[in-house]
């Protein structure tokens, strides 16, 4: 029997209170697995960019500890730091310097030796090659937002934090990037994405989790998070008009709209009998007609704001 792939990162326990005694953090646990693409969702304040700044090792826990690939990222800092990547949410101040040469300093601050061919791999990997040699404030802001991926890769680290990566630019830019994230992953980085962009985990990422008031509250997986929380309706536009639903119907989760010509069903994806036939069956029985019919599930939107509402 192979045994279990250990994780990468491990939080356990982990605290932050600041001086005036918020406490950012609250007993955070969490496992990221190698080689996934983890997003962590959260309104603003949640404790994200706390969680990753402790993680990097660039804000001080309070309590709890964390581990990098089996290293404590206190006791063995050097060898955790060049283990991972992080893309701040800022964009670049070195605007009078060039792609290349940021990518080379950066490389060279995490004490590995010159590299000329990865860094032109990182830039091509990036469509970044044919700007190197640009100075960075004459870049777009899409263009930017990879300067700073390409110098968090520089030294060739594992795992990847990209926090609130497509924050303020256009769609285009943001499609362009996810498609950087899935080719990150593909050759083997792990990449942790916090997000306000509920489409943004749901078109990345392996799994989620939710942060809330300094407080994980969820971790799962995405299918099986929107397969286990989601909600299918059924929407049929009635031919006339109801002026109520038929007592007939009690037994039915339903809801009359648009002044009594829509009628929504709800059902369970959990379920083994999402009970459609039995409900249009009765219909046919009642002499209710309808011109048409759609379905549609719960987006991981709803579910995300119907967990961080719970919380409240």
């Amino acid at each position: 029997m192979i045994p279990p792939m250990q994780p990468i990162i491990s939080i356990n326990d982990l605290t932050k209170i600041y001086a005036g005694g918020f406490e950012a953090l609250k007993a955070v646990s969490l496992d990221i697995n190698r080689g996934e693409i983890f997003g962590l969702l959260g309104p603003n304040g949640a404790g994200k960019t706390t969680l990753i700044n402790i993680v990097c090792g660039i804000v001080t826990k309070t309590g709890g500890t964390v581990t990098i690939d089996g290293y404590d990222n206190v006791v063995d800092y050097r060898a955790t730091r060049s283990r991972i990547g992080l893309v701040p949410q800022e964009l670049p101040t070195e605007t009078f310097e060039t792609p290349y040469n940021v990518a080379r300093f950066s490389r060279g601050l995490f004490g590995k030796p010159d590299n000329p061919d990865h860094i032109e791999k990182v830039l091509k990997s990036l469509s970044l090659w044919d700007k190197k040699d640009e100075k960075i404030m004459m870049l777009s802001g899409g263009m930017k937002r990879r300067v700073l991926i390409c110098k968090a890769l520089a030294h060739e680290p594992d795992i990847l934090f990209l926090d609130e990566p497509t924050a303020g630019v256009d769609v285009e830019i943001r499609q362009e990037m996810w498609n950087v994230v899935q080719t990150l992953r593909e050759s083997g980085v792990t990449v942790i994405l916090t997000t306000h962009y509920i489409e943004e985990a749901e078109q990345l990422a392996d799994r989620v989790g939710v942060i809330n008031h300094g407080e994980i509250i969820l971790v799962e997986e995405k299918h099986k998070l929107m397969r286990e929380l989601g909600k299918k309706e059924l929407v049929l536009q009635l031919s006339e008009p109801l002026a109520s639903i038929p007592a007939g119907l009690g037994d039915f989760q339903l809801e009359l709209g648009d002044g009594g010509s829509e009628l929504t069903y709800h059902y369970d994806t959990k379920q083994d009998h999402t009970g459609i036939t039995s409900l249009l069956a009765v219909l046919h029985d009642a002499g209710i007609k309808f011109s048409d019919l759609s379905t549609s599930q719960t987006s991981l939107e709803e579910i995300f704001v119907g967990l961080v509402n719970k919380e409240r």
